[in-house]
Parts: C-alpha cells; sequence; structure tokens
C-alpha cells in the first residue's frame, strides 16, 4: 500500500463546501419539518441522506432546489444563496425528484434538448449533449417516444439523464430507484459511482438502506426534523457497532461456564453454540478459555453491524422506543 501524497491530503482538505445548510427551520402550520438542522456536503461526496418518511427529507432537498421558501436559517450551493442568488444556485444542480414530471407530449429528445436550453445552453450543443445521454442511458431506439409512451424503467433512466444535460456540480437523488427492478437498479448504482468518481457531488435520499450503504462515503440521518447523526459511514458503523460473534461447540451446553461470564457470553440454538458481543481481542481471550474448559470450536462466525441496523436504532432512539 502506498503512502499518502502530502498534496493529495491538501487537496482533498482544500475541497470547496458543495451544499452548506445553517440553523435550517421550515413549518407548515401546525408541522415543524424541519427544526434547526445544520450540516454541509463537501464537494466531490457521495452523501447518503437517510430518515423515515415524514423525516423531513424532501422538505430539504425542495428548499435547496429553491422549490420551497423557509422561516429560518441559510442554505447555500457552492457559495450561492438559495434564495438571493436563485439562478447561479439552481444551475449547479442537477435535480432526480421522486415524480415524473415531464410534458407528456414531447419526446424524450425535445425534453433534453429543452431542459438544456432552460439553463442556457446554446441549441446546438443541446442537441449534442441530448444524444450522448440518450446513447448513455440506452434510450436512442426511444428518441422519438413521447413520455406517455414510455414504461417506468425508462421514465426513470430519463429523468437522470435530464438532470444531466446541463452538466451540474452537484446530482441530486430523491429516490432514484424506487420500483425499478434489481438489474436496472444495479447498473443505475454503477452509473453513479462512475459520475460521483469523475468529480461529481451527489446528494442521495433514498429508502433502500442497501443503496446508501454500498454507494455512500458519508450519511446524515433525519427524524422529525431534527439531525440525529451526520459522519463518514464506517466511522458511523463502528461507533454504534455491535458486532456479534457465534461459536459453534463440538458438544451442547446447558449453562454458561463461569468462567466465560466476563465475556457476556450466552447459549443458543440447544447450547450448541456461544454469542457474545465483543471485539476480537475478547474474541481471542475466548477461544483460549474455551479450549482450556477441554471443548472444541467447530466454526466462528462474525456478524458485522450493518448500516441498516445503525440507522434504526438511531431513529428508535430519537423517537424514544426502548
Amino acid at each position: 500500500m502506498k503512502n499518502s501524497h502530502p498534496k493529495a491530503d491538501e487537496k482533498k482538505s482544500a475541497r470547496r463546501i458543495a451544499v452548506e445548510i445553517q440553523n435550517l427551520s421550515k413549518r407548515y402550520k401546525t408541522l415543524q419539518a424541519l427544526n434547526h438542522i445544520s450540516f454541509n456536503v463537501l464537494e466531490g461526496d457521495f452523501f447518503g441522506f437517510l430518515g423515515p418518511n415524514g423525516a423531513g427529507k424532501t422538505t430539504t432537498i425542495s428548499i435547496i432546489t429553491g422549490l420551497a421558501h423557509y422561516q429560518q436559517g441559510s442554505v447555500r450551493v457552492f457559495g450561492h444563496d438559495v434564495t438571493s442568488d436563485y439562478r447561479s444556485a439552481r444551475k449547479m444542480i442537477g435535480l432526480v425528484p421522486q415524480e415524473f414530471n415531464f410534458d407528456p407530449f414531447l419526446t424524450a429528445e425535445q425534453i433534453l434538448t429543452f431542459e438544456a436550453g432552460y439553463f442556457g445552453v446554446p441549441r446546438k450543443e443541446a442537441k449534442i449533449r441530448a444524444e450522448e445521454l440518450l446513447e448513455e442511458f440506452d434510450l436512442i431506439e426511444y428518441r422519438t417516444f413521447d413520455f406517455r409512451r414510455l414504461s417506468g424503467g425508462l421514465k426513470r433512466r430519463l429523468l437522470i439523464a435530464r438532470a444531466l444535460v446541463h452538466r451540474p456540480a452537484i446530482l441530486i437523488l430523491d429516490e432514484p430507484t424506487a420500483g425499478l427492478d434489481l438489474e436496472l437498479r444495479y447498473r443505475l448504482w454503477d452509473f453513479f459511482r462512475k459520475i460521483n468518481q469523475s468529480g461529481t457531488t451527489i446528494f442521495l435520499t433514498t429508502h433502500y438502506i442497501e443503496e446508501a450503504e454500498k454507494l455512500c462515503d458519508r450519511i446524515g440521518v433525519i427524524h422529525k426534523g431534527h439531525m440525529v447523526a451526520l459522519d463518514d459511514k464506517t466511522k458511523l458503523i463502528k461507533q454504534m457497532s455491535r458486532d456479534l460473534i457465534e461459536i459453534e461447540l463440538d458438544q451442547s451446553l446447558t449453562t454458561v461456564p463461569q468462567a466465560f461470564d466476563e465475556f457476556g457470553a450466552e447459549l443458543f440454538q440447544d447450547g450448541k453454540f456461544l454469542r457474545i458481543r465483543e471485539g476480537s481481542h475478547s474474541l481471542s481471550k475466548l477461544l483460549k478459555t474455551i479450549h482450556a474448559h477441554g471443548f472444541e470450536v467447530l466454526g466462528v462466525d462474525i456478524k458485522r453491524t450493518t448500516l441498516e441496523e445503525v440507522f434504526l436504532e438511531l431513529t428508535k432512539k430519537e423517537s424514544g422506543v426502548h
């Protein structure tokens, strides 16, 4: 493994702030949708914004993209205020919404060309970009189809292509693979990874925790309008780690021997297995203790904490569920 290069570290630390949210609050009559939330997304991040239904995810996205007003705080996109400098901020963003919102009478090619024009791309260049994206998303044979003739999967691909046609610095994906079959979902994952690696910042909301776990490097969790976690994915999982270590023995036990008490070991599957919730250092000591008491170990299985388990734990705590 090569050592980290000082210049590479400097470049990483010098990344611009792509999205800056400070003390943001939003209220709908009696509902406090966002309650003084603050967080940053850095340039080049693949940021996962997670939360249960009604947590405030879509409201936050609507504010970032200038589609909703807010009562308190500030939101900037690459330094541009989303209210006072709306046009500059919006130009930096490609938005893939949850719902299809195409003009039903335009063809796929026209949808892409007109979208580029909205952002000031000259018509000749817009047609070139539309062609490239139709190729990229396997939509060439459907270029003359209007929205009503496209399947759900094709519509979803066209939504993503439309969001990219003006070459935004940040792509906001609001449940981008909802309802898609596994093959298309995996193909889109590969595409999102590719454009993120090429420098596009991605802001993702998703109901598929597996999606965030596989794609994102930083995670924010929102619940009932409050930010309950914000960290690198690996640090967040490690911080809330509840790794289980399961040890299969060569004989069944009726009770846990007293010598194993210090490990917090418990029996399951008719006493053929021991389970502990400690780190690898405890495992080594436990294995020595097992051998010292005349037992043989037939197998060891380590079940790592997943992002889904962390997410459920965080939202459960915030809800006061124990």
